[in-house]
């Protein structure tokens, strides 16, 4: 949230006071915390937590209500609503000033609702909508990205140009150049919001104000929602600070969506927390309270979905991890989602736990001076951490790979085919039966041959070239493709009108799995061969995409294509895209997995772990792969040859306990580190005592694996210039520029600015290969 605010909307200065609807449902009862799993004595500690924090950081006072199965277990004011120019208690059916949480609940929450009716599309421009919005370079920006924060618009424009009224400041708004590049970096903007207030207008005809009060608050009964508060909602509202020497009390504290009329995109709501209870259940509720839909299962889980920024992740329209997240309770699930407004308010919303946290003050009476944000973070880790049953998770289709789905469909798709199988020991089914032999074994697909991946049929073998063998459980012959050759030859393929790939991937460019595939893509295409995919789930999830694109023109087996570091693909999506970019003439099939969705990661699946490489022993190693391999062809240990390959760096001349202080100051996201000293057994640095780091990932959906590499590799170019080696970081790395910017010493900010505009462009590339929601 920024000190100043920003909004602009068409005003109706005379609106109808908010009225109460004659069937509402009605609002949430309250039950005792063990009734829904709850500890009370935990939440106990809730009562001391704010009376110390009231003198700490300078608030009056506070609401705090939370809940959890649609039932309210702790409800309470604190302190004083105000203090100038007299003392008044804090109530709980105070009415405050939302600020920014103004943004998800009545902008986004209306947006949302008008891409459900079909009226708008998240991939639309803004310009396509509003034409006028076009102007100076804003003419590619979308509704997506300004729900993200990624449009490139400024924070906020100058005050000056809202003080001769709504249609001027429109236009100076739709005249703004870009302050970044639309689509490179998450940039917090009211600017955004402003505009999506404006295109909701366009859209219906009814401002923020007019729509959200007919198809969000009055369907849900929340009569004590919305902008301009009558009288009596007003004289129950807790004072901000002065305007022309009066209290703003029911007056929107936001000095351009006052000067606006009180309706804006990024500020202006009122509520209390009764009412956003029935929001936060209606959300939990995957779009119904009782019995009122508002949106729809998928609208809900679209809008909370994670979706990678540059410092973190945003939902559309709601923060889920990154700088302003320090509302956030810390021990939340990954699937929280939450916002908090300049005045001191705090909603957060987590469907893992079927809990809301609300937390709403006047922080800025009298003086604009007081501080929530870390007591309102500190609450919701409270209140997680007072849960005492576990979750029942939701019932899910389960997960087949490919050659699960083959032999469910009894081989159809390759009936009376000559086939050749690449594959290693992660070709399994889900009863551990390898594809080999399910082929093998299937009476219309006549299995001609294998081909083995580099570390070989069995995935054991670290060695520099592997030579042909013959399978002992088929018979087959044995093909190696991290031999001699590395594509099939003429030779090999001799008799197969059919490849089929079965090798499970973990998501990194440089791993030479993908390489393989590749390579035998093309030679498919130039042997008039078939191309079929048994599709595997990408196990560090397929949202998050990071890390620069690989160099054209430094395309090698460990950088087959111009991809960044991490994907975020299937082995199958892939495929559909080195079919498309490289011209590949192949009749490729992709067999889908089914009961994945992108966002889960691999120990969601059921699926049994195989160790896809002697390396590669675990989830977490997988997830640490992207930034930490990067390292390795450079003079430094990543833990090969100990028991956690990937999970420890270190070498004989590096500082472990600096290293581990200054990655911990520097805050990345989902990660410690924590100093150790190790001594390979086999390896780099063999035999030899090695000091460095064991890196902890503490939360998989928000770290970053690349970001975190670029950051040790940071340290070693500036506190062990004269040890580290660093010219081989380029052979994995492949981009010239980065590679550039870490020796030069520049920030891993500036460096990331650096790639960002390549990588927004490969999610675009990507975008029509997915095969996953």
């Amino acid at each position: 949230m920024t000190n100043h605010h920003l909004s602009l909307t068409i005003v109706l200065l005379i609106l109808p006071p908010l009225v109460a609807v004659a069937d509402a449902p009605p609002k949430l009862t309250h039950a005792r915390p063990e009734t829904v799993g709850m500890s009370y004595r935990r939440l106990a500690v809730i009562d001391q937590i704010i009376d110390e924090g009231l003198s700490r950081e300078r608030m009056p006072g506070c609401v705090v209500m939370i809940g959890r199965h649609g039932r309210i277990v702790h409800f309470k004011a604190y302190g004083h609503k105000q203090l100038e120019p007299e003392k008044a208690v804090m109530t709980t059916d105070t009415v405050f000033d939302m600020a920014s949480i103004t943004k998800p609940i009545a902008t986004a929450t209306s947006i949302m609702l008008l891409i459900e009716r079909g009226k708008l599309a998240l991939d639309d421009t803004v310009a396509k909508h509003i034409p006028e919005f076009a102007q100076n370079g804003k003419d590619q920006i979308t509704i997506q990205q300004l729900l993200t924060h990624q449009g490139g618009l400024i924070p906020d424009n100058a005050l000056k140009d809202y003080q001769d009224g709504p249609a001027t400041a429109m236009e100076r708004v739709f005249a703004l150049k870009p302050y970044i590049e639309p689509g490179t970096l998450f940039v917090y903007t009211d600017v955004g919001f402003i505009v999506l207030a404006e295109l909701v207008h366009r859209t219906t005809g009814q401002n923020v104000h007019e729509f959200s009060q007919a198809n969000i608050y009055r369907p849900l009964g929340m009569t004590e929602t919305g902008y301009l508060p009558n009288e009596a909602l007003a004289a129950r509202a807790a004072p901000t600070e002065q305007r022309d020497e009066h209290w703003m009390r029911g007056e929107v504290h936001d000095p351009r969506a006052h000067l606006l009329g009180g309706i804006a995109g990024h500020a202006g709501l009122f509520s209390t927390a009764t009412d956003l209870a029935v929001y936060a259940q209606m959300m939990l509720g995957r779009g119904q309270y009782r019995a009122r839909r508002i949106l729809k299962p998928a609208t809900v889980e679209r809008m909370t979905q994670a979706i990678p920024v540059s410092s973190g992740l945003r939902a559309l329209g709601w923060d889920k991890y990154t700088g302003y997240s320090s509302n956030r309770g810390d021990l939340m699930t990954n699937q929280a989602f939450g916002h908090g407004g300049f005045t001191g308010t705090v909603l957060w919303i987590d469907p893992g736990l079927d809990l809301f946290v609300i937390f709403l003050s006047n922080r800025v009476h009298p003086d604009g001076k007081g501080s929530v944000n870390r007591l309102a973070g500190r609450i919701g880790s409270i209140a997680a951490a007072s849960i005492l049953d576990e979750m029942k998770p939701r019932k899910k289709s389960l997960v087949l790979t490919g050659i699960d789905v083959l032999v469910h469909a009894g081989f159809r798709q390759l009936a009376g085919r000559r086939v050749g199988l690449i594959t290693n020991q992660t070709g399994i089914d889900r009863h551990a039966a390898t594809t080999a032999l399910r082929l093998a074994d299937a009476r219309n697909v006549d299995l001609i041959a294998l081909f083995s991946p580099e570390h070989g049929l069995e995935g054991k073998l670290d060695v520099a070239r592997i030579n042909d063998i013959q399978d002992k459980l088929t018979g087959l012959k044995v093909f190696s493709l991290y031999g001699k050759t590395r594509k099939p030859t003429a030779e090999s393929l001799q008799g197969i009108d059919t490849l089929v790939f079965d090798i499970q991937d973990i998501g990194t460019r440089f791993y030479t799995y993908v390489s393989t595939m590749g390579l035998a893509i093309q030679a498919a295409a130039e042997h008039h061969v078939r191309f079929v995919v048994l599709d595997r789930p990408n196990p560090i999830g397929g949202i998050a995409v990071e890390g620069p694109l690989l160099d054209d023109g430094r395309q090698s087996f460990v950088g087959f294509h111009t991809l960044p570091v991490r994907h975020g693909m299937t082995v199958g999506e892939l495929a559909r895209l080195f079919k498309k970019e490289m011209k590949l003439d192949v009749d490729l099939q992709v067999i889908k997995v089914e009961g994945w969705n992108r966002g889960e990661y691999f120990d969601a699946t059921g699926l049994v772990w195989i160790n896809p490489s002697p390396n590669m022993r675990s989830l977490t190693q997988a997830f640490l792969y992207p930034g930490i391999g990067l390292l390795e062809t450079t003079n430094i240990s990543v833990g090969r040859g100990t028991d956690t390959p990937f999970e420890v760096i270190g070498a004989p001349w590096i500082d472990g306990p600096r290293l581990a202080a200054e990655m911990n100051a520097a805050r990345l996201p989902g990660v410690r580190f924590v100093p150790i000293r190790f001594t390979p057994a086999s390896s780099k640095f063999k035999g030899e005592p090695c000091s460095g780091v064991n890196i902890i990932v503490t939360n998989r959906s928000i770290f970053q694996p690349v970001r975190t590499g670029l950051r040790i590799a940071s340290h070693l170019r500036r506190v062990h210039r004269d040890n580290w080696k660093a010219d081989a970081f380029n052979r994995l790395l492949a981009n010239k520029s980065t590679f550039d910017a870490v020796l030069s010493g520049r920030s891993v900010d500036e460096i990331e600015r650096e790639y960002q505009r390549g990588l927004i462009q490969f999610l675009v590339r990507r975008k029509q290969f997915l095969l996953y929601d």
